[in-house]
């Protein structure tokens, strides 16, 4: 429950993210909790769409708090209605992994073509060589190739993000199979062991929305989420 307004607390959330906020929060922090399909980040104004359902699905007044960056955009437009959301004020998921914004932005000025893996989204199956197995399958070697090069010919890093050396360990096999695929962009590939502190935040923020600060976005019912409230200056 939200300490300072009493509301029931509903999280939902990329499923990316499901494995960090299970093992931080407790089972019964929120009345309810929804992880959504990973995909939905490729699709922005479908990501929009389909949250807002989810939201408006909700009858109670309630702190409903968003486990996403801005994502593309796939946030712009969201209404609270009768609900207060929290948003982590970042543009996607990385910083979420990294720990925080500032890390993010750190990591983006020493390498800022990075694509960047994780536990999350390795067994959610989304990376390049999934992504050019399933084009191939369905149009193709040749115009595979073509799509692929479009989409990451301007990389030159392949980043595992890990929040323990034991999942590091695990997950690097995987890794660095993509790894091998992407020597074609000529991605270098680098390990880095991130931080749950960003997770940790948001859930304490949710708790006691006092606590928000400059890296969280909170829309009052009536409100809606924009582009501008994740300007950072």
């Amino acid at each position: 429950m939200s300490s300072e307004e009493n509301l029931p607390l509903a999280i939902i959330a990329c499923r990316v993210l499901q494995d960090m906020f299970e093992m931080l929060m407790a089972d019964d922090f929120a009345s309810q909790v929804k992880f959504m399909d990973y995909g939905l980040h490729r699709v922005p104004k479908k990501m929009a769409q389909v949250l807002q359902a989810e939201i408006d699905q909700i009858e109670q007044p309630s702190l409903v708090v968003l486990g996403y960056g801005l994502c593309g955009n796939g946030l712009d437009g969201i209404h609270a209605g009768l609900h207060t959301l929290l948003v982590p004020r970042t543009d996607d998921c990385i910083a979420l992994l990294l720990g925080s914004y500032e890390a993010y932005r750190k990591e983006f000025q020493s390498a800022p073509g990075t694509y960047y893996l994780s536990k999350g989204w390795l067994e959610s199956g989304s990376h390049p060589l999934k992504e050019y197995e399933e084009i191939n399958a369905k149009y193709g070697e040749e115009e595979a190739k073509w799509i692929m090069d479009m989409q990451y010919q301007a990389y030159e890093r392949l980043c595992l993000v890990a929040h323990s050396q034991a999942d590091l360990n695990k997950y690097r096999s995987k890794a660095q199979e993509i790894a091998r695929f992407c020597e074609r962009w000529n991605f270098r590939y680098e390990e880095i062991l991130g931080s749950g502190a960003y997770i940790r935040q948001l859930i304490n923020v949710a708790a006691d929305l006092s606590k928000a600060d400059g890296n969280f976005v909170v829309v009052p019912p009536g409100g809606k989420v924009t582009q501008q409230l994740f300007i950072r200056l």
